[in-house]
């Protein structure tokens, strides 16, 4: 881990993360009913700056989930095959409502992490003007 590295980059690498995790469940819980749509995944890895780790936390790229996709009969829909089946969404919606709560919760945890370490240092520096 980089000895550079503050408490606030720390938490704000955090938030930029879980922002980006719930972006992608937004667009996800948007799409359920889209058919064709691909759940939309990102993972969480170490920053490398300059071929060293930082400590600090990035999105990944984001990947398709790739599990088949559920056949929906319904003959009158203008995407049915002959038989009178499209393809669905691979999005479930209970698992992206669970994912959009843990990512806000790990967003205002590491937003909690970033205030406290700004009071810290101001408190810091209120004691060393006296």
């Amino acid at each position: 881990m980089n000895e550079h590295v503050t408490p606030l980059r720390l938490a704000a690498s955090g938030m930029r993360a879980q922002s980006e995790r719930l972006r992608h469940t937004a667009e996800n819980i948007a799409n359920t009913d889209t058919p064709g749509y691909r759940r939309k995944l990102v993972s969480f890895e170490e920053a490398i700056r300059f071929g060293r780790p930082t400590g600090e936390v990035e999105a990944s790229r984001t990947r398709l989930d790739r599990s088949e996709l559920p056949q929906v009969y319904d003959p009158s829909h203008p995407m049915a095959d002959e038989q009178g089946y499209y393809q669905g969404s691979n999005v479930d919606l209970i698992v992206e409502i669970a994912d959009s709560r843990e990512a806000g919760r790990s967003y205002e945890a590491n937003l909690r992490v970033f205030e406290q370490s700004r009071q810290m240092g101001s408190s810091l520096l209120d004691l060393l003007r006296r």
